[in-house]
C-alpha cells in the first residue's frame, strides 16, 4: 500500500489481515502489532456495533503512547470471486487532510462568487457561483482574464485598479459595484473582499475575491434615502403645482427617465366631480421632467389636458387605486403607445409605472414614470417604492388643494366685507391697498374703511384680527360691522373703540372661545374738515404717519391703548389740528412687522418713501409698499392714506340764537339769507322750515347757548347744538296733539338726520341735496 495513505483491510469478522506504514504513523502502531487485533480495539471509545466493523465518518482513534488522534473513516466492503463480502477495506484521513478536504467543498458549494486570480488577473480557480454568474463553465474560465467576460464600464475597470493595488500593497481592500452579470438580465448590488495569496514561503502568488450579492439591502438603502429626500423635497410649499414638479425631480432620474403628474381638473378648481375612469379620464398635465433635454418623450403639454382611455395605465391605476405596470409586447400597452403617436414610438418607452395619488380616501390624479433609457423594465419593487413616494406627495398635494381652496373663500369673504368703492365726501381724498397674505398661514384679519359722517366729517378705520384663515376673516367682518354700527352712533373715537372692546369680550363669552382668539387690534380716526381737527383713538394699533403739505413725516404720537377683549383699560383720544393738504396714513403691522427686520428701522424706511413726493394718492401707495414691505412679507397688509381737506369761510356760516321762542323767525331770516348769497334759493323754503323746527325744539327742550350753523359741502347741511345732552327722537303726534310733529317733518323733508353728543351737549343735523 502506498506509504502516504492510511488503510486497513480486516476480514468479515473484523480482525485486521493489513496494514499500511500510514495507519502506522497516524496511530504509532506497527504492522506486526496491529495484524490479528480486532479493528474496534484501535477505537478509544465505544460505537455501536453492527454491519460494518467500524463506522464511516469522524472517530476518535487510540494512539500507541496513549493520546487520543481524530481521523475520519471510510469504510468499503471487498467482494470475493463470487460476489460474496469478505472483508472490508478501512482508509482513513487525517485532521489536516480533513480539514482541507471541507474547505474544498466550502470553497465549492460556496453562495458567494469566490475566484482566485494571479498576478497578471488571470484566472486559478474558481467556485459554482461564479462560474453560474459569469455564464460559462468555470474550467473555461481558467487562465483567462477577469476583466474578460463582463462589461468594459466603469464598474469593472475600478475593479481591475483595486486587483493591481491589492497586489502591489499586500492589503486587504473593500470594493462595491452595482452592475450587471453576464449572466443576469438587471443590475445587481455586489459586495467584494479581495485580498492577497502567498505561498508558505511568503510569496505573493495571487488575489482572492469574493463577491456578495447586496441588491436587496443596498435596495432597501436606496429606497430608505429616497423617501427621506422626499419627505424633505416634497410639499416644500403649499401650492398645487409646485408639489407636483417636485415630485417629478425626485422621480427623475432616481426612478424613471421620464415622469409626469396629471391632476383631475377639480383638484385645481372649486368643484369636486368625480372621475369615471370605467370610460377613461380627462387629466391636466400640471409637471412633468426628464433626463433628456426638453422632455421628448412629453405627449401633452403642461397645463393642457389629455383622455386617458380605459385600457391605458393611467386609467386603470385611478380605476383600481394601485400602482400598475406596463411593458412593451402587452397588447394594451402596445396599443396605447401606438394611440399616442409618433413621439412615443421614436423615444423607444419599454416601461411604464402609473400610480394614482390618493389622500385621505380621495383621488387626486395619477403619477406616471417612463422608462426608455435605463435598459431595465419596472418590477414589483419599483411600483411598490413609487407608491409610497406618490402618496407622500398625494398628502402635500391634497394639503395644498385644501389651503388653496380654503384660501380662495377667505379671500372672497374678505373681499365681500372690505369697501370697494369709498363713499364720495368732501374732507378727504383717499387710496388705499390691501395684499393678503401668500405665507402658509393663510389669510389674515386686516381692514379698513372710510366711513362718512354728519358734519362733512369723516372716519378712517384701520384693524387687524389675529389668527388666519377663515375664522379671522369671519371675526373681521363681525367687528367692521360693528365698527359701522357704532360709528352710525356718532361716538367719539375713544367711547366707540370702548363700546366694540365691550363687544368682542361678549362675543368670546357667546362663542365660548378665548378672547385671545377674537382678539384685535383697531385704529378710529375722525377728520372733521371745518376745523381741520383729526381726533385718534388706537387699540394696541401703530400710530398713524403724518406727511405734512412741505414734505415733512412723522408719527403722530398716541396713546396705543390695549388690544380689543382685554377690558378694563381706557382708551385715550389724541387732537391734532392739521395743516390743508396733510396726509395721514394708516397701516397694518404687516407693513412695518417681520421677524427678519428691525420695527424702528421699517418705521423710519415708511415715513421716508411716505416723504417722496407723488403725481397722485395711488402713486404714493405703490411707492410705499415697493420701498417698505418685503420680498415676501408674512402677514396682510392694508394702507389707507387720506389727504385732508378744508372747508373754507364760503362754505360754512354760524350765528347764535338767543333762547327766546320769538327768535325763530329771525334764524329763519337768516338762513334764507345765508341761502340766497349761495345761489340756493330752490331749496330756501323746505331748509327755513328745517331751520324753524330744529330751533324751536333747541330753545323748547334744550339748555342755552344755542348755535345753528349751514354748511355748503356736496349737500347743504344743518345743524342746531345746544348744551343739554338729551337725545331727541321721533314718536307719533295724535290727532289732537298741538306738538311732537317736528321731528317727522324734519325726516320727511330731509334727505337724513341725526344727532350726535359733543363736549358741550348735542347736535341735531340735517342733510339735503343740492339743486342740480
Amino acid at each position: 500500500m502506498d506509504e502516504a495513505s492510511v488503510a486497513v483491510i480486516v476480514d468479515a469478522r473484523g480482525i485486521v489481515t493489513g496494514w499500511s506504514s500510514g495507519a502506522r504513523l497516524l496511530t504509532g502502531y506497527p504492522a506486526e502489532e496491529a495484524v490479528g487485533r480486532a479493528v474496534r480495539s484501535f477505537l478509544a471509545e465505544e460505537t455501536p456495533s453492527g454491519a460494518v466493523p467500524v463506522p464511516s465518518g469522524p472517530v476518535m482513534l487510540s494512539h500507541r503512547d496513549g493520546h487520543h488522534v481524530p481521523a475520519r473513516l471510510t469504510v468499503r466492503i471487498l467482494l470475493g470471486a463470487g460476489g460474496t463480502p469478505t472483508g472490508h477495506l478501512i482508509t482513513a484521513e487525517s485532521p489536516d487532510e480533513a480539514r482541507i478536504s471541507l474547505a474544498a467543498r466550502a470553497f465549492e458549494q460556496a453562495s458567494l462568487a469566490i475566484s482566485v486570480v494571479d498576478t497578471d488577473q488571470r484566472y486559478l480557480l474558481l467556485n459554482d457561483t461564479a462560474g453560474r454568474l459569469l455564464g460559462e463553465p468555470k474550467e473555461d474560465l481558467v487562465g483567462r482574464s477577469c476583466l474578460e467576460p463582463v462589461d468594459d464600464d466603469e464598474y469593472n475597470r475600478g475593479l481591475g485598479r483595486q486587483l493591481r493595488r491589492v497586489a502591489e500593497t499586500g492589503e486587504s481592500l473593500h470594493y462595491e459595484i452595482h452592475n450587471r452579470a453576464p449572466s443576469q438580465s438587471r443590475a445587481h448590488a455586489w459586495n467584494m473582499e479581495m485580498w492577497p495569496v502567498t505561498a508558505p514561503s511568503g510569496e505573493f502568488v495571487g488575489t482572492a475575491l469574493a463577491a456578495y450579492d447586496s441588491t436587496a439591502s443596498h435596495r432597501a438603502r436606496r429606497r430608505l434615502a429616497l423617501l427621506n429626500e422626499a419627505a424633505t423635497a416634497i410639499g416644500t410649499t403649499l401650492d398645487v403645482v409646485r408639489t407636483a414638479e417636485e415630485l417629478v425631480r425626485v422621480l427623475v432620474p432616481a426612478v424613471s427617465d421620464f415622469a409626469a403628474v396629471d391632476l383631475l381638473d377639480w383638484v385645481l378648481d372649486a368643484d369636486e366631480p368625480l372621475p369615471r375612469a370605467d370610460s377613461g379620464v380627462m387629466l391636466r398635465r400640471v409637471a412633468h421632467a426628464s433626463t433628456t433635454g426638453g422632455g421628448p418623450e412629453a405627449v401633452v403639454r403642461l397645463g393642457q389636458t389629455d383622455f386617458y382611455p380605459p385600457y391605458s395605465p393611467p386609467a386603470r391605476a385611478l380605476r383600481e387605486r394601485r400602482a400598475v405596470l406596463a411593458h412593451v409586447g402587452e397588447p394594451d400597452f402596445d396599443r396605447w403607445m401606438v394611440e399616442r403617436g409618433a413621439v412615443a414610438l421614436a423615444t423607444r418607452i419599454h416601461s411604464l409605472l402609473a400610480v394614482p395619488l390618493r389622500a385621505r380616501g380621495t383621488t387626486l390624479g395619477v403619477a406616471v414614470a417612463v422608462r426608455n433609457v435605463h435598459p431595465e423594465g419596472y418590477a414589483d419593487d419599483d411600483a411598490a417604492l413609487a407608491e409610497e413616494l406618490a402618496s407622500r406627495a398625494a398628502v402635500c398635494v391634497d394639503n395644498a388643494r385644501r389651503f388653496a381652496r380654503e384660501r380662495a373663500t377667505a379671500l372672497a369673504l374678505q373681499h365681500s366685507l372690505l369697501p370697494q368703492d369709498l363713499p364720495g365726501q368732501a374732507a378727504v381724498e383717499v387710496a388705499h391697498r390691501y395684499l393678503p397674505s401668500a405665507s402658509a398661514a393663510g389669510i389674515g384679519g386686516d381692514w379698513f374703511d372710510v366711513i362718512p359722517l354728519a358734519g362733512s366729517r369723516v372716519a378712517l378705520v384701520v384693524g387687524d384680527v389675529v389668527g388666519h384663515g377663515i375664522p379671522s376673516t369671519a371675526t373681521m367682518g363681525r367687528l367692521c360691522t360693528a365698527v359701522r354700527t357704532l360709528a352710525d352712533v356718532d361716538l367719539p373715537p375713544d367711547e366707540l373703540l370702548t363700546h366694540l372692546d365691550d363687544l368682542v369680550t361678549h362675543l368670546a363669552a357667546g362663542d365660548r372661545v378665548d378672547v385671545a382668539e377674537l382678539g384685535s387690534t383697531c385704529q378710529y380716526a375722525v377728520y372733521d374738515p371745518v376745523s381741520r381737527m383729526l381726533t385718534v383713538a388706537s387699540a394696541g394699533h401703530p400710530a398713524p404717519a403724518l406727511v405734512l403739505p412741505d414734505g415733512t413725516c412723522r408719527l403722530i404720537r398716541v396713546n396705543a391703548g390695549p388690544p380689543l377683549g382685554v377690558g378694563g383699560l381706557p382708551f385715550e383720544a389724541t387732537e391734532i389740528r392739521l395743516p390743508e393738504g396733510s396726509v395721514v396714513a394708516l397701516y397694518t403691522d404687516g407693513l412695518i412687522g417681520d421677524r427678519d427686520r428691525d420695527i424702528d428701522q421699517a418705521t423710519d424706511e415708511l415715513c421716508r418713501a411716505l416723504s417722496v413726493r407723488a403725481d397722485s394718492l395711488e402713486s404714493l401707495c405703490d411707492g410705499v409698499l415697493k420701498d417698505v414691505l418685503p420680498s415676501e412679507p408674512g402677514d396682510d397688509v392694508a394702507l389707507l392714506l387720506a389727504r385732508t381737506r378744508a372747508l373754507g369761510a364760503g362754505q360754512v356760516v354760524t350765528t347764535d340764537v338767543p333762547p327766546d321762542p320769538e327768535e325763530v323767525a329771525a334764524a329763519r331770516v337768516w338762513a334764507g339769507e345765508r341761502l340766497a348769497a349761495w345761489g340756493l334759493d330752490e331749496i330756501a323754503f323746505i331748509t327755513e322750515l328745517v331751520v324753524s323746527e330744529l330751533v324751536t325744539n333747541a330753545i323748547r327742550y334744550g339748555v342755552p347757548p344755542i348755535e345753528l350753523r349751514l354748511i355748503r359741502d356736496r349737500t347743504l347741511i344743518c345743524e342746531v347744538s345746544d348744551a343739554s345732552s338729551t337725545s331727541p327722537h321721533l314718536r307719533r303726534a295724535h290727532a289732537f296733539d298741538e306738538g311732537g310733529r317736528g321731528l317727522l317733518l324734519v325726516a320727511q323733508l330731509t334727505q337724513r338726520w341725526g344727532s350726535r353728543q359733543t363736549d358741550r351737549g348735542k347736535t341735531i343735523w340735517a342733510e339735503q341735496p343740492l339743486p342740480a
